[in-house]
């Protein structure tokens, strides 16, 4: 089924018309897509609210959701040692606040939300899944554990909402329930657009946190073949760990073949506008993803986008981008000097399609009402 159903419980008021909602999220000190778009669902909101992270909450994510009234909770949980306190402490919150809903973000907060619901008596549990099962090798050990804990669970929760189809899909053939899933892509904050003058594809950026999931080595190797081909080409990383002092990072580069000098690694930012600023084009080399954030924003900003084939990946970027399979810096490389070989006209077109589509189909004002409704369904009991 895939709605929501219709009949029987109501999400009703609780302690009365200001009972809040409650978000448990694993971790909302991280800066991924999960964070960022749950910072929007707050920021675009004025209901009660209670925000719960199993380990830290930082100030980047308070600053993007502007909400000084929301009550945030940090619970330290950060091993599977501190799990069975951080349960035991949800469900002493759950029964303070007596929230009207609980969503719960990505897979360890939706195994220790759903067993504190359970514990507390708390109103209907949702799960929102932030990302696919294209490369379950590339998990951490903790999250394939949790990925398997909630598909036992998964007959528990009033409703699954994914961030793409893939994701669902995938899921609910590893064994999640499949009464309730919905699809909701991720929103994207559109920018004022500005022209910029029009130039060839030579700045190639990535951004994304230094992890195995991400496959930097897979980009750097593309890079070098790119650098090889285009004398003047230069490539940007952003993200959390690439930076010149992280030496798994650099030694990734030395491994690729690519000369330092013409990277340019920026770590973490605050502000993903100087990165896109930066870039005429931006690589995805995932190994998996569900709805990669940075892809449609980089769309947002009229850039356009190689993606390996992960997550709804494809369906984002349609026909104004190149898709390659993950693991292949062959491809990937081939498919950047498409890019590198167009006048700067056609990357203006491109990157101006791109724009549009976001426009059309990913605007954030959008995804939020979806949730909205999420959060207001009545479901069986």
């Amino acid at each position: 089924m895939d709605e929501f159903a219709s009949d029987g419980f109501e999400i009703g008021p609780g302690t009365g018309s200001g009972a809040p909602v409650m978000h448990v999220i694993t971790n909302f000190a991280a800066s991924g897509g999960a964070e960022t778009m749950l910072a929007r669902l707050l920021a675009a909101t004025a209901d009660p609210t209670v925000v719960v992270s199993l380990i830290d909450v930082s100030e980047r994510n308070l600053n993007l959701a502007g909400r000084p009234d929301v009550d945030y909770h940090s619970l330290n949980a950060r091993g599977a040692l501190q799990m069975p306190g951080a349960i035991r402490s949800l469900t002493r919150l759950m029964r303070q606040k007596r929230p009207r809903a609980v969503l719960c973000w990505m897979y360890h907060a939706m195994v220790v939300g759903t067993v504190s619901a359970r514990l507390a008596g708390a109103p209907p549990v949702y799960w929102t899944v932030r990302q696919a099962l294209d490369d379950p090798r590339s998990l951490t050990r903790s999250t394939r554990l949790a990925v398997a804990g909630a598909r036992m669970l998964s007959s528990r929760a009033a409703g699954i909402v994914y961030n793409s189809a893939r994701a669902k899909e995938q899921h609910e053939q590893y064994g999640y329930a499949a009464r309730y899933g919905k699809v909701i892509p991720n929103g994207v904050v559109v920018p004022e657009f500005a022209e910029r003058a029009p130039g060839k594809a030579r700045v190639f950026g990535i951004a994304a946190r230094f992890h195995p999931q991400k496959d930097h080595l897979t980009f750097f190797r593309a890079a070098a073949q790119i650098a090889a081909q285009f004398p003047d080409a230069r490539f940007v990383a952003a993200g959390h760990g690439l930076d010149e002092r992280n030496s798994e990072v650099m030694a990734l580069v030395a491994e690729a073949g690519l000369d330092p000098s013409r990277l340019k690694l920026l770590g973490e930012l605050r502000d993903m506008e100087d990165f896109y600023s930066q870039i005429d084009v931006l690589v995805l080399s995932s190994r998996t993803e569900g709805f990669p954030n940075v892809v449609a924003e980089a769309m947002s900003h009229a850039r356009p986008v190689v993606t390996t084939d992960v997550g709804d990946a494809a369906l984002i970027v349609a026909d104004t981008g190149k898709v390659v399979l993950p693991g292949d810096p062959d491809a990937l490389s081939e498919a950047m000097a498409d890019f590198a070989q167009l006048t700067a006209d056609q990357v203006a077109d491109l990157g101006q399609r791109a724009r549009v589509r976001i426009e059309k189909n990913y605007q954030v004002k959008h995804i939020l009402d979806e949730y909205r409704e999420v959060l207001s369904q009545r479901l069986p009991a």
